[in-house]
Formats: structure tokens, C-alpha cells, sequence
């Protein structure tokens, strides 16, 4: 069983690479930040539409490789709809799980980060969008880099 759920989480990864939701300019977004990673290459920017503390609408764009793409794809998925402060939360899971394996609670599809701890190379592209994204509702605007993360 635990193979079938490994294959699952990987076919998940690979289709948001390969048709990544939400990958488009967000010509309304009232906050921006971008994310890079030199040692990969990975170079994102991020749009949110907020509405007060609450995640409206959130798009992306750049280019990286494919985890980075996976979970920029899957975040903006998965974070509609929630207020800053359960971003914050869910950031600060969704690092334990991609850092050791292990979350606090039902992540849903984010669940298929799951196995980029066994990577250690590919934590911080997994990490890049969610710093990106951080950044960008809490109103930071900045460009966010992985080398001046300690992940």
C-alpha cells in the first residue's frame, strides 16, 4: 500500500508540473513577491488578490524545476480562501513535512511534498514558492532567495 502511495504522490507531482495550475499573470494582484533559487535556478513571482487577511486569488510564474513547479502548482491550489494567519500555519506545516516527513494534521494533495525530505538537495525548491508566497501576503514585496534560508 505504501508503494501505491508513493506512485500516487509522484503522479501528482509530475501532473502539476506538467499543467501547473493557476501559472498565469494575475493583472489585479495587489501583492507581489519573487522567489529565487540560484543553486537550481528557479525564479518565480507571485500574485495575490487580497481582501483584507484573506488569500482572494493566487497565480504564479517563472520557471524551475519540477518539484519547484509542483508545489508553486499546489499551493496556489490549496491556499484560496484562507486568512494570513493559516497560511502562516500552513507554511510552517507543509515545512515540517517537506524538511522531516512528517505534518500536523491532513494536508490533502500537499501530502505528496511528502517524500522531498528523503532529497535533501530538493527541499529548498520544494520551500521556494511557500517562502515566495509568504512573503507576498504578508505585504513584504521582496524577492525572496533559498540562500538566505536556513531549510
Amino acid at each position: 500500500m505504501f508503494d501505491d502511495l508513493t506512485e500516487l504522490y509522484h503522479q501528482l507531482l509530475l501532473d502539476h508540473n506538467k499543467s501547473p495550475r493557476n501559472f498565469r499573470v494575475l493583472p489585479d494582484a495587489n501583492r507581489i513577491a519573487q522567489g529565487t533559487n540560484p543553486i537550481c535556478g528557479d525564479n518565480y513571482t507571485v500574485y495575490a488578490r487580497m481582501d483584507g487577511d484573506v488569500v482572494q486569488e493566487l497565480t504564479f510564474q517563472g520557471s524551475g524545476c519540477a518539484i519547484s513547479k509542483a508545489a508553486a502548482s499546489l499551493l496556489t491550489e490549496n491556499l484560496k480562501g484562507k486568512t494570513r494567519a493559516e497560511v502562516k500555519a500552513m507554511f510552517d506545516n507543509v515545512r515540517d513535512l517537506i524538511t522531516t516527513g512528517h505534518s500536523h494534521g491532513d494536508l490533502g494533495k500537499l501530502a505528496a511534498l511528502s517524500g522531498v525530505h528523503k532529497f535533501p538537495a530538493r527541499v529548498k525548491c520544494a520551500l521556494l514558492p511557500w517562502h515566495a508566497v509568504a512573503a507576498a501576503v504578508e505585504g513584504r514585496g521582496e524577492t525572496v532567495s533559498t540562500e538566505s534560508e536556513k531549510e
